[in-house]
């Protein structure tokens, strides 16, 4: 027993690098600095909190390498963000890499943008015929640098918060502007893994769409709501709960939605031979489902002045009517079908984990603000029927062995209870959680 454990332990340690050890001893340093110099602004929970975050870091970055570079990068660029304020949030105008990079909403702009050539590169890649490789590594390192950009502008915004007033400061998780940029850069580190993972990077055109139209509504929400703009939280959201019950909240989102368009794909594989084109229900769905926003937002569609719908819908069109055209050459550059259905898959696997965790989570920090458990709120209800739906999907396949053409559809329709629960609640209906509301 005593070798077996010591040959498990040497084998352990001989996989770390020098690269993983100093990125352990900063990620301790940076911890033990935030601990000197915040111990007495923290309560009794949020120092485990911060210890369990340094260790999770660790982790993490030892788990999946390029993290650790993602990592140092944010945090170089933070610091450099913060130390240019000096204090003073007007700093913004006048410093030039605060003003045209650093500063949050700078930083969110170049995420937008770089999400946007991610996916148009990726596509690039269907059609790009000898140069297909380039087109798809250019469009895996924007996505890169998109998820970059968006974690220097979650951090910076986060520090900003705190520079407007000791009651305001809060993680950049409380509103529906902050928590799309977390979605957006979930999905793509998620999607970003399995692309190494499985060595194809033909799927990123297909998880990138949904990436870009999160986007799309980011950029209206802020033209319309000025969103941007850092506002106080609601009691209901002063609380540790925060910090934990969303971002693994869109933990789950994030790997569904990857997960749905993965099943986008496989259906597109499926029916690529398909001559009465009719008959090809996943790109008539897309279409729909992407010009769907437009009418679902008809009545501000003039508060944004009205072109901005027109001309995503157009794009919608587009995209449809290329996959419609493009689709055998689409679906001889996706990996296997058994490649297809593993992502599915373990994305789901990932995001059922997360999503009940949060779904606990919820109801303890409900327990806390409101004094129960549980009060069938819109958003717990709808809450509970993803939770529900993913369970069967899981159920199905570990007992029933569910694969292939059902188990896409079924991974595809989950993306549209999801949205509703993240998005249509917030529109539709009211409740405990219409702090969300559009």
């Amino acid at each position: 027993m005593n070798t077996t454990t010591l040959t498990l332990n040497e084998s352990w340690l001989s996989r770390r690098n020098l690269f993983d050890w100093v990125f352990a001893a900063l990620v301790v340093a940076g911890g033990l600095f935030a601990f000197t110099r915040y111990a007495g602004s923290m309560d009794y929970y949020e120092k485990p909190i911060l210890i369990a975050a340094v260790i999770a870091t660790i982790a993490i970055g030892w788990f999946w390498r390029p993290l650790r570079v993602l990592a140092i990068v944010v945090a170089a660029a933070s610091l450099l963000a913060i130390a240019s304020y000096q204090g003073d949030l007007a700093r913004a105008d006048t410093v030039f890499w605060l003003k045209y990079f650093l500063s949050s909403q700078s930083a969110i702009l170049w995420m937008s943008v770089l999400f946007f050539m991610s996916t148009l590169f990726y596509w690039l890649g269907f059609f790009g015929g000898k140069q297909a490789d380039t087109f798809d590594a250019i469009g895996s390192r924007l996505a890169w640098a998109a998820v970059t950009m968006a974690l220097i502008g979650t951090m910076v915004r986060w520090y900003e918060s705190h520079q407007l007033g000791p009651d305001i400061g809060h993680i950049p998780v409380s509103n529906l502007y902050e928590v799309f940029v977390l979605f957006c850069w979930l999905t793509a580190v998620f999607y970003l893994y399995f692309e190494e993972r499985y060595g194809t990077r033909a799927l990123g055109a297909f998880v990138m769409l949904v990436v870009s139209a999160a986007v799309g509504f980011l950029l209206w929400y802020t033209i319309v709501r000025e969103a941007h703009e850092i506002q106080p939280l609601v009691p209901a959201l002063q609380s540790w709960w925060m910090k934990l019950h969303v971002p693994a909240n869109f933990i789950g989102y994030g790997t569904f939605a990857l997960a749905a368009m993965v099943a986008f794909a496989y259906l597109i594989k499926e029916q690529a031979d398909e001559k009465r084109w009719y008959k090809l229900t996943p790109i008539w769905l897309l279409g729909v489902a992407l010009c769907f926003v437009p009418v679902a937002f008809r009545q501000r569609v003039q508060e944004a002045g009205g072109s901005y719908w027109v001309i995503y819908a157009g794009i919608s069109a587009l995209i449809a009517a290329g996959i419609l055209l493009g689709r055998k050459r689409i679906a001889a550059r996706l990996p296997a079908n058994e490649v297809l259905d593993d992502v599915m898959y373990k994305s789901i696997t990932v995001g059922f984990a997360f999503f009940t965790i949060a779904t606990v989570l919820g109801a303890l920090w409900a327990a806390d603000a409101w004094g129960g458990y549980w009060s069938w709120d819109p958003k717990e209800t709808w809450a509970l029927i993803v939770w529900l739906n993913y369970a069967a999907w899981l159920h199905m396949r570990l007992v029933k062995g569910l694969r292939g053409t059902v188990a896409a559809w079924w991974a595809l329709g989950g993306l549209a209870v999801t949205t509703f629960a993240f998005l249509g609640v917030n529109m539709f209906l009211s409740g405990l959680h219409s702090y969300g509301t559009l």
